[in-house]
């Protein structure tokens, strides 16, 4: 009925079940390799084996594929953080496309620990070498003037060289243009936060005018990128949340927006560490929002290793009058470690043993 004979039909037959005999037995070699050589569990060795088609079980060397990789350093705890991420690159030319990857790595200076965190961190080794790779380290070459600058931006961001980047970029950098910024800033970016530019321009858009226009920080204040990056981190129902604390505390948007001039960071503190906090300042100590919101680094210390424990000494200094002026709390708690015992703990140590052996443990 369709055109195949007797003696064709059990050819065709013969032709799938040795297809599907070499399949599999070349499946339990793979899991094998991965349990035996790379420390894998059976379990994850099937799951990762699962995630290559049976075409390609043929089409692998495994153990030269584990020699490349332990001649760049990588040992084999990274090796198997890179196949569980990337298993495909168990099925990828060695000579072909493998080596000539890691090549143009080392040719802009990455080496050592930083190609292998590089590789690690990054897909790259799954992209086109001439359709991904070397057209966006060219770009990266061109807008940043060396490959010495481009070794330290992809070291910063490893996710660049998995992008094209002459496509994903130029539109990022074109809108930052038409917001005002110069050259130098969109360099600061690069430098900085390299990965702001892999995103769409109007996430770019809306987080640049929140953090201008919500929190009224400027454009050309050092702190605008950090801003930026803590707005990145929150979605806007927790952002909400986290403001709508500030609030039940009293606090009106002008001292959230100074808090956040001050100091971004303190939006990604969790709602339980920001309430922990502001419990502590407001309600016990008694400190206005104003204060804290220009005093922003009181909020993120750690209240458990740092703020009280310190509080507690300064405290006891107070009440026996053991040392003269105004003692700041904010000073005290922004002040090094070391400095702080010298000042505070060390020369009161025996008049204060208990409180000395419970900062001392508190504070470690």
């Amino acid at each position: 009925m369709f055109g195949l004979g007797g003696n064709g039909a059990t050819k065709h037959l013969f032709s799938i079940r040795f297809q599907l005999f070499y399949s599999t037995a070349a499946a339990t070699t793979l899991v094998d390799f991965l349990v035996n050589s790379l420390g894998f569990s059976n379990k994850e060795a099937i799951s990762t084996s699962s995630k290559v088609t049976r075409s390609r079980l043929r089409n692998y060397e495994p153990q030269l594929l584990l020699d490349l990789f332990q001649k760049v350093g990588m040992n084999k705890t990274q090796i198997k953080t890179l196949v569980s991420s990337s298993p495909e690159v168990l099925f990828s030319h060695i000579d072909k496309n493998l080596k000539p990857k890691i090549k143009v790595l080392q040719e802009i200076g990455l080496s050592g620990s930083d190609l292998v965190t590089f590789i690690n961190k990054s897909n790259f080794l799954t992209r086109g070498l001439h359709t991904t790779i070397k057209p966006s380290l060219d770009y990266l070459r061109e807008y940043l003037g060396s490959y010495d600058a481009v070794a330290r931006v992809v070291k910063k961001e490893p996710r660049l060289l998995s992008n094209n980047l002459p496509k994903v970029i130029p539109p990022n950098i074109l809108l930052l243009q038409n917001l005002g910024f110069s050259r130098v800033d969109i360099e600061t970016v690069f430098h900085r936060r390299p990965r702001y530019l892999l995103n769409n321009p109007e996430w770019l858009e809306r987080v640049v005018n929140q953090a201008e226009k919500n929190f009224n920080v400027p454009r050309e204040s050092r702190m605008f990128l950090h801003a930026i990056e803590a707005l990145v981190s929150l979605d806007e129902s927790k952002l909400e949340r986290k403001l709508d604390i500030f609030r039940s505390f009293g606090w009106s948007d002008s001292d959230i927006c100074a808090m956040v001039r001050k100091l971004p960071y303190c939006l990604t503190s969790s709602e339980a560490k920001i309430k922990i906090t502001l419990k502590f300042f407001m309600n016990e100590l008694g400190y206005e929002p104003s204060y804290l919101a220009s005093h922003a680094p009181l909020l993120k210390y750690s209240m458990e290793k740092r703020v009280r424990p310190r509080n507690e000494i300064l405290k006891f200094l107070k009440e026996n009058q053991l040392i003269k002026g105004k003692l700041s709390l904010y000073t005290a708690v922004s002040s090094p470690e070391s400095r702080f015992r010298k000042k505070y703990v060390l020369p009161f140590k025996e008049k204060m043993p208990e409180l000395y052996d419970l900062y001392i443990k508190n504070s470690s």
